[in-house]
């Protein structure tokens, strides 16, 4: 039989009592109860003054701390004083600029605190700052695996459910039967995203219409957005891309390719239109397109996907938005509410998918 809460709280305050201070994550594994649980216990003895906690630490109530502060009834308006979320991302610059941006003020909006790990990329390096976070007191995790396609190959990724605290995915997606499936997450319908394009030049009068992207974690799911809406709008096939080599080609290469795509695509494929990901290689391939012949737009209208940069182009580009800040936004509060206290412990776990704007510029 499984203690009540009472007896949970008793076990929690002689367990204080004894060694002075026990972090939350090993309090929960050692009492073999979910964090979930653990947590609204503290929160409540935390209110009553019995422990004080701070960082993913609980400890004894010191006899310098204010009794009215040990009294006080918890903050009102969904705060979460104490809490400490972990944020695992490839970068801070770029596309994670703004997704972290918005996960920062949520956080700090309801008083808790954000610590980011960077992973850049490398093999394994997600699962290294996880544990990272998590050893220095983080209280739920924010996660943007480095997985290739977006979503988890084979055998890949398990680890992100088998963590000891609440998770959320953030623009990354699990297919169904893998174990990271059931975790939360939010993330841009890119397929949406790349639609939306497709049919607006199709609104335009385009019929033969391509996809230039360079193998990433969105690609995939632009190529099956792109794909659906050519079929949906009945519009006529492009060229198709260019076989991929064994492995990753180098910058200048794929670059090079995607150059040699387009070209021909327009002067013998007969296309009149493009999305390209990203805006920076939309900007770079414009002008040598135009060098070896191809107008833009007359010969071929583009519109780009990301709209980082499109409106800063020599003739501000049409472009798709994610809403990369909502994004972080969203997750952070999913989040934020599965350790709040005071939120629904058993509500079901969400997959939030918020749809990229089109932005059309003249």
């Amino acid at each position: 039989m499984r203690p009540h809460v009472g007896q949970r709280q008793a076990q929690v305050r002689e367990l204080v009592r004894v060694r002075g201070s026990v972090r939350v994550a090993e309090l929960a594994q050692e009492l073999g109860i979910s964090p979930v649980t653990l947590r609204r216990d503290i929160e409540a003895m935390v209110d009553r003054g019995e422990i004080q906690r701070m960082h993913g630490v609980i400890s004894r109530v010191t006899a310098s701390r204010p009794a009215s502060t040990a009294s006080a009834p918890a903050p009102a308006g969904g705060r979460d004083e104490g809490l400490v979320i972990g944020m695992v991302v490839p970068t801070t610059e770029y596309y994670y600029a703004d997704v972290v941006r918005g996960a920062r003020e949520v956080v700090e909006a309801r008083g808790a605190r954000l610590t980011v790990g960077l992973t850049r990329y490398l093999p394994g390096e997600d699962r290294t700052q996880a544990d990272r976070l998590l050893s220095t007191g983080a209280d739920g995790l924010l996660l943007t695996p480095n997985w290739n396609a977006g979503s988890p190959g084979p055998g890949e990724g398990a680890w992100t459910a088998e963590l000891s605290v609440p998770t959320v995915l953030v623009e990354r997606w699990a297919p169904p039967g893998h174990p990271a499936a059931a975790l939360d997450r939010v993330a841009s319908d890119h397929a949406h995203g790349a639609a939306r394009a497709v049919q607006h030049l199709a609104e335009l009068g385009h019929r033969r219409i391509a996809l230039a992207s360079r193998e990433t974690p969105t690609s995939g799911r632009l190529r099956a957005g792109y794909e659906a809406a050519v079929g949906a709008l009945g519009l006529e096939p492009a060229p198709p891309w260019p076989a991929a080599g064994p492995g990753p080609l180098p910058e200048a290469e794929a670059f090079a390719r995607t150059l040699d795509y387009l070209c021909d695509a327009v002067t013998e494929g007969g296309v009149t239109a493009a999305l390209i990901h990203s805006d920076t290689d939309a900007i770079m391939l414009i002008p040598r397109l135009q060098a070896r012949g191809v107008r833009v737009p007359e010969d071929l209208a583009v519109i780009t996907y990301d709209d980082e940069v499109a409106g800063l182009a020599d003739v501000p580009l049409t472009a798709v938005a994610p809403a990369k800040r909502e994004v972080g936004a969203r997750a952070a509060a999913l989040l934020l509410d599965r350790l709040s206290a005071s939120g629904p412990q058993d509500a079901p776990r969400q997959h939030l998918e918020l749809l990229p704007r089109l932005t059309v510029r003249p």
